[in-house]
């Protein structure tokens, strides 16, 4: 697996050589902001909001003093607003009140701030302050199990069998690799096959869609 793993990468590596998050942010909380806004929506959307929002909430402290209806406006549509205000104003009141206003640069004081789960941990700690982090988003997830480079039903269990197979210092760049192949190639609903570059490693691929054209 390991060997089907690499070769994968190193092909990714080649259709996205410099790999980064397509989030605007200008700082750590605004990437922090972005990635809690980002959940079942997409960056472009994400871009829009934060555009407005970081004009009146670029920082822990002003993002908590915004009355939760007046946030909710704001983020209106990112999908699950209601939801998404209260993590964004109990979020920075965590970092004002425990952390002094600062993001913490690990994953287990980020995953103690309110809103935030494994994946949004690791794309802060892997994007905002250079670790390395396999984050799994519906992306990264659907694309491993297609593939066949992960079989669990989580994104948790997904992320700890791609940990075992991509050396460390790879992490973060095949969190990337993965993620922009989801977007704009094995995309959901129709996957662009015929433009895969990967298409040889990929098991949906062998099993479902070869066996269709026969």
């Amino acid at each position: 697996m390991k060997e089907k793993v690499a070769s994968i990468i190193k092909i990714l590596s080649t259709q996205f050589p410099h790999p980064k998050s397509e989030l605007e942010f200008k700082n750590v909380f605004e990437l922090l902001v972005a990635v809690i806004l980002s959940a079942q929506c997409t960056d472009k959307r994400v871009n829009e909001i934060t555009k407005t929002l970081f004009t009146v909430a670029d920082t822990p402290e002003r993002m908590q003093n915004i009355p939760i209806p007046k946030l909710e406006e704001l983020i209106h549509s990112a999908g699950f607003f209601k939801n998404k205000a209260k993590f964004l104003h109990n979020m920075s009141a965590d970092l004002v009140n425990r952390f002094g206003g600062k993001v913490p640069g690990d994953i287990e004081s980020l995953r103690s701030l309110d809103g935030v789960g494994q994946k949004t941990a690791n794309v802060v700690y892997a994007v905002g302050f250079n670790g390395q982090a396999i984050a799994v988003d519906t992306h990264v997830f659907r694309v491993s199990k297609r593939l066949g480079i992960a079989c669990a039903n989580t994104p948790e269990k997904v992320e700890e069998q791609l940990k075992k197979e991509v050396d460390k210092d790879l992490w973060t760049d095949t969190h990337h690799y993965l993620l922009l192949h989801g977007r704009y190639v094995c995309k959901a609903r129709k996957p662009e096959c015929e433009n895969c570059a990967v298409q040889k490693y990929c098991d949906y691929y062998r099993n479902i869609i070869s066996k269709n054209e026969k």
